[in-house]
């Protein structure tokens, strides 16, 4: 198997995600890729996918991964049936860091029991 073929799955998250300036190329037997992610949430998917497909300290590919913007984790779009708890769950892994999300949102939130589809929140550092 190719190195390439084995880190295919990082080549399609970084296509989903839209990396903007990818680049890939093989160099005997190492993949390099380099790109620059819109956040430093997206920047860990696809890092977390390199380490589950070549383990924690892979020798077969060197990734380069700037992010756009480090001002915020991430900016999220609201989907019916999510609540700040269940987001704060997904990107901190403590449903009780709602309130973070919350405060970095007040210009459009007023109540943190009360948010709605499509409205995009900033996911603070």
């Amino acid at each position: 198997m190719s190195v390439k073929a084995k880190y295919q799955a990082v080549l399609n998250l970084g296509e989903e995600l839209k990396i903007k300036g990818g680049d890939v190329t093989e160099e005997a037997g190492i993949l390099k890729i380099k790109g620059q992610a819109a956040t430093q949430y997206e920047k860990n998917l696809l890092w977390d996918k390199i380490k589950e497909l070549g383990g924690e300290n892979p020798s077969d590919i060197k990734a380069n991964i700037t992010v756009a913007d480090e001002s915020v984790y991430h900016r999220h779009t609201v989907k019916s049936g999510e609540s700040l708890s269940k987001i704060a769950k997904k990107y901190y892994g403590d449903p009780m860091k709602y309130k973070k999300i919350f405060e970095a949102n007040t210009n459009i939130l007023k109540n943190p029991d009360l948010i709605h589809p499509d409205q995009v929140l900033v996911i603070p550092n």
